[in-house]
């Protein structure tokens, strides 16, 4: 599917395969396990953060600095709600997929995406698998990805693959668990080139 220019497809049904409305060079902005739930947009937006403050965390200041700069926005899922993926729509064009806890958008989401951004080929999933063959395995399902964005252990993550592909899970922005930092991800890419990968630390 090819999405026309200027859409934000993020909750498009069905829509696993498409081309983002992003040309020649972007910066990327990766989430994951965001886990945030909304009952009261009003509160939120007062705030300035995404997600209900009364019910876990909103998405830290450090996050959305680097939003605010974002050209596209990709989530590897576990949202909760479809109103915090809408406000992330509102920062900038955003593509997700469906996490295990987001039940709520089960049909709306789907499991894996395939897009193009800056000519570069990006596929997303929620859950990787163990961390043993992963490489393998995300190779074997995404041959032609340049770079495959997931998520669920919340443990943040760039490596390389089998074939140069790249490996990239954001880790949580929320909920660090047993890891010692509140992390995201970036991708600055231009012509086809993967030029700029990390992992940002948020506290």
């Amino acid at each position: 599917m090819v999405t026309p220019p200027c859409q934000v497809p993020a909750a498009t049904v069905g829509a696993s395969r498409a081309r983002a409305p992003v040309e020649h060079a972007c910066r990327v902005v990766v989430l994951a396990d965001t886990h945030l739930a909304r009952a009261h947009h009003g509160a939120a937006r007062r705030r300035g953060r995404v997600g209900n403050p009364m019910r876990g965390r909103g998405l830290p200041d450090a996050a959305l600095r680097r939003l605010d700069a974002a050209d596209v926005i990709l989530h590897a899922g576990d949202l909760l709600e479809e109103a915090v993926l809408d406000e992330l729509s509102a920062m900038a064009p955003t593509w997700a997929v469906l996490g295990n806890n987001d039940r709520t958008m089960v049909g709306r989401l789907p499991e894996t995406r395939v897009l193009e951004l800056a000519g570069v080929t990006v596929a997303m999933i929620h859950d990787a698998g163990p961390s043993r063959s992963r490489a393998a395995r995300l190779h074997r399902r995404f041959p032609a990805a340049a770079v495959v964005v997931f998520g669920h252990s919340h443990a943040p993550c760039d490596e390389v693959g089998l074939d140069g592909q790249r490996l990239l899970n954001p880790g949580s922005p929320t909920q660090r668990r047993a890891q010692p930092h509140h992390t995201l991800a970036e991708l600055d890419l231009r012509d086809g080139v993967v030029v700029g990968h990390r992992i940002v630390t948020l506290d």
